[in-house]
């Protein structure tokens, strides 16, 4: 989808309501399916913001960043997933820490990122993390400098292979055992968890949009 015509529908963003937990059971894992049925978030879960953030490449397709972190002693080790991180007491919203953090994940400067608006929260049981999504963009291609103790690198899927892409079976580790989870390959790697369940609320809501 050409940049422009995606901007002309997400600025259209916060006139439609979120799907809603109910229809993003078809992609969660099974441990996490009671959790969006209830909605029941732990009162001592960790805080975290994400930031789904698009921009234009050098044809104008519009594209998603998803980052690869890097190998480490933790639950989301070598997973895919978007730049963001903990909330800290120097942050002053959600939004914020979300800036923070893809600035100092993958270097992209928070006074070129535009704010559309949030998604709903995910709690990850793995990490006890409740994450608040949001969606931005850049109006031209950012600078990339990965943080490479953290990152990586990163992936680049186009919108159009967002939206077109189908829940499938993945077999990924989950402590230290298979299990086949719900999933979506995008650009040949496997996206499961929360990231794809931010993905897939993003598209039934931008679908929504697009067919309004």
């Amino acid at each position: 989808m050409h940049f422009k015509d995606f901007k002309n529908i997400i600025l259209k963003f916060n006139e439609y309501d979120l799907p809603g937990h109910e229809l993003l059971l078809k992609i969660a894992p099974p441990s996490r399916i009671k959790h969006l049925k209830t909605n029941k978030i732990p009162i001592n879960s960790n805080l975290a913001s994400v930031l789904l953030l698009f921009y234009p490449d050098s044809n104008n397709h519009t594209r998603l960043v998803l980052i690869l972190r890097n190998t480490y002693n933790g639950v989301h080790s070598n997973q895919i997933g978007f730049p963001g991180g903990k909330l800290e007491s120097t942050d002053k919203s959600y939004f914020e820490a979300a800036l923070r953090e893809t600035n100092e994940e993958i270097g992209v400067l928070k006074e070129n990122i535009s704010y559309v608006g949030q998604l709903s929260q995910v709690y990850i049981p793995p990490s006890n993390f409740n994450v608040f999504p949001f969606v931005g963009f850049c109006n031209s291609k950012p600078q990339f400098e990965l943080n490479k103790v953290e990152v990586k690198s990163i992936l680049e899927p186009t919108l159009d292979s967002i939206l077109k892409c189908s829940i499938s079976k993945s077999k990924v580790i989950i402590n230290d055992k298979l299990q086949y989870v719900p999933s979506l390959v995008l650009n040949k790697s496997v996206v499961w968890g929360a990231t794809a369940i931010m993905i897939h609320e993003f598209r039934l809501l931008f679908k929504q949009m697009i067919n309004s």
